[in-house]
């Protein structure tokens, strides 16, 4: 199958760099609204046959302008949430989050936020979710999903995604497209990066059960 992952459109918690993780979360923004709209043009020539969300508002706002146009209902994934910030949730001190993930990347995948999860909670989740898009049996959906989450799962599920997000970090409605199915997926395309200018990000790789994760961009 095909499979459209998509970061959400911008939020007032982007802006503000605040650690936004839970459900329901804000809502896009008038940049974020735009971007939303934006979509239909943009995958305007990808057959979609289905649209997943995650519980936050901010994905299911993103998704509606393409779903609508294409008479599709939403559906929605507990699974596609963001890496939970835990006790740390809107704080715009995001050290501890990023130490986190970081832990996770050096092979300590049970280390969480109080309150938060660990990696092999966030990996089960948000596994099973893909697998239950894959078992759904489209032949080409749209997954709207959240910028760490994004970045942690297809670090480690999809060969070479690291080495062509290199330096930066996926946009807001920043597309990561991926053929194939659970345990076996390739790279189509990686269109909306962002690259951080003179900053050199070395790759730290661990073994979470199918591929390896790479440093991931932490605005939710």
């Amino acid at each position: 199958m095909r499979l459209i992952l998509v970061r959400h459109g911008r939020t007032s918690s982007n802006v503000g760099f605040l650690l936004d993780t839970a459900a329901p979360g804000a809502d896009l923004d008038e940049t974020g609204l735009s971007q939303a709209q934006e979509l239909v043009d943009r995958l305007a020539d990808q057959p979609i046959d289905a649209v997943y969300t995650s519980t936050l508002v901010r994905t299911q706002q993103t998704a509606r302008p393409l779903a609508r146009a294409r008479g599709l209902e939403l559906e929605i994934l507990a699974g596609l949430r963001e890496v939970s910030a835990g006790e740390d949730e809107l704080s715009p001190d995001s050290a501890r989050y990023i130490t986190t993930l970081l832990k996770w990347h050096e092979g300590d995948l049970a280390a969480r936020i109080p309150g938060g999860e660990s990696a092999t909670e966030f990996f089960e989740r948000f596994d099973d979710a893909i697998g239950r898009i894959a078992a759904d049996g489209h032949a080409a959906a749209m997954a709207v999903s959240h910028g760490a989450a994004l970045r942690v799962w297809a670090s480690a599920r999809v060969p070479g995604f690291a080495e062509a997000l290199d330096n930066g970090h996926l946009n807001n409605t920043g597309l990561v497209v991926i053929d194939g199915a659970p345990g076996d997926w390739s790279l189509v395309e990686l269109d909306g990066v962002l690259h951080y200018a003179g900053v050199e990000l070395e790759p730290d790789p661990i073994d979470v059960g199918a591929g390896n994760a790479s440093g991931p961009e932490i605005i939710s």
